[in-house]
This record gives C-alpha cells, sequence and structure tokens, in this order.
C-alpha cells in the first residue's frame, strides 16, 4: 500500500540540505523597519533566527524547489479541488497569488475569473520566468507575473479582492511590511486567505517552522487591521484562514 506521505518526507530530506546551503534565506539583520517588530536570537534548524511576535520565521523554499510544487500527488494530498471550491471566486476578481512558485495554483484560478485576472506574484526571476513560460503554453490571458521584492508584492492599491497565499506566509522574511503593503492593496470588502499546515496537530508531517496555528495567525493578521472571518477546515493538512478588514 502506497505511504500517503513519502512524497512529503522524501521533500523533507531534500529540503533540509536545500536550505542549509543557503539558498532562498533572508540573513537576519537588524536594520528592519519599523523599529522593534523584530526580535533576534540563534536560528533554529529549520528558521533564520528573526522572530515576530514570538514567532520564529521560517527558511525559505525558492526556484529549486520547483519540482515539489508540481509533483503529480501534490492535488491529492493537500486536495487542492477543495481548496479551490473554498475560495468562492467570483468571474470578475482580481486574486494576488502571494508566492505564486511555478504557478501551480495560478492556472487552476485563471479559468474561475475569466472576466478578472490573476496577478501571479514571486520574488525570484526564475520563478517569473517559469510563470510566463506556462502562461505562453497554455495560451491563458488572464494571468499576469509580477516581481516583487521581500518587503513589496508591488500589488495596485486598492486593486484586488483576494490576496492568496500557499504555505508561503511563514516564510516571508517581512511579513509585517509584506502585509502592510497586501492590505493596502485590497478593495473594501477584500479577502486575505492564508493557507498553513496545521501547527495545532503534531501529526502533520512538516517541520515546525513550516507550520502556523489559528491563534498566531491570527494575532499577526490582527496588527495590520485584518480580522478572522472563518476557517475552512475540510483539507488534509491544512487551515484555510480567511480574513477581512
Amino acid at each position: 500500500m502506497k505511504n500517503p506521505f513519502r512524497s512529503i518526507s522524501l521533500f523533507l530530506l531534500f529540503i533540509t540540505s536545500f536550505c542549509k546551503s543557503g539558498f532562498g534565506q533572508q540573513p537576519a539583520t537588524t536594520t528592519d523597519s519599523p523599529k522593534g517588530v523584530y526580535q533576534y536570537r540563534k536560528a533554529a534548524y529549520d528558521g533564520i533566527g528573526k522572530t515576530y511576535l514570538g514567532r520564529e520565521i521560517s527558511q525559505v523554499m525558492g526556484h529549486l524547489g520547483a519540482a515539489w510544487l508540481e509533483r503529480p500527488e501534490r492535488e491529492q494530498e493537500e486536495r487542492t479541488d477543495l481548496l479551490l471550491d473554498a475560495l468562492n471566486l467570483k468571474p470578475t476578481d482580481v486574486v494576488a497569488d502571494v508566492g505564486a512558485g511555478t504557478g501551480y495554483f495560478t492556472f487552476l484560478m485563471a479559468p474561475k475569473v475569466p472576466k478578472g485576472k490573476i496577478l501571479a506574484v514571486d520574488i525570484e526571476n526564475e520563478m517569473i520566468n517559469d510563470l510566463n513560460t506556462t502562461k505562453k503554453k497554455k495560451g491563458v490571458t488572464n494571468v499576469e507575473p509580477v516581481l516583487g521584492t521581500i518587503t513589496d508584492p508591488k500589488l495596485p492599491a486598492n486593486g484586488i479582492d483576494v490576496a492568496l497565499m500557499i504555505d508561503a506566509y511563514h516564510e516571508f522574511s517581512h511579513p509585517r511590511e509584506m502585509m502592510t503593503n497586501i492590505v493596502r492593496a485590497l478593495k473594501p470588502g477584500g479577502r486575505v486567505v492564508l493557507v498553513e499546515y496545521r501547527a495545532e496537530d503534531p501529526n502533520v508531517p512538516i517541520k515546525p517552522h513550516h507550520k502556523m496555528s489559528i491563534a498566531q495567525a491570527t494575532k499577526e493578521m490582527k496588527t495590520v487591521g485584518l480580522r478572522l472571518k472563518s476557517v475552512y477546515t475540510k483539507l488534509p493538512q491544512q487551515h484555510v484562514m480567511i480574513f477581512q478588514k
């Protein structure tokens, strides 16, 4: 019988070597703004030594982990079909897929917003190149790759209906700055959707700093003026946490 967690275990082995090699890590500094938001300590094996509201920020999976994002087992392991339904997208929605990576979920969402568009945000040129290649190959016209930075996703002010982050927020090296800019980009009534592996469940086989609890996410979103609206709980291993202004 196939072990449903085999590919996850293999990925954890890969990502341990990948992160420790230094790729994708954001160095801890003492010059971050705003002053006093972040603290610093000796890094955990899967963290960067920089903390935000008591949470150590995790190491980053960069473009060298692209194969993991596109693995054939992903749909079944994460039930991406259920996640797509949970978003309840409207045909006219403008959606920011922040930390889009290769665009696995970007291109699943695109047909759901035929009169809107998907802004596929990533901070790595390699991922933007992958997004553009896939966009051309699929002939999709409502996907717009956006090269952001570690502090700014480069989204239009008051221009998006949904900001979606799938297993990405916990890796942001500057979460306060990123979320402040994301909130500025929300239209009135816009939503922020965080999809994160459940920190409350020790049986979820993901490194501790690559998980988030509902309580921690709620605390962090509150600092930028967002309140928890609902939590979708039907995914096998992840929370879908929906926030609004």
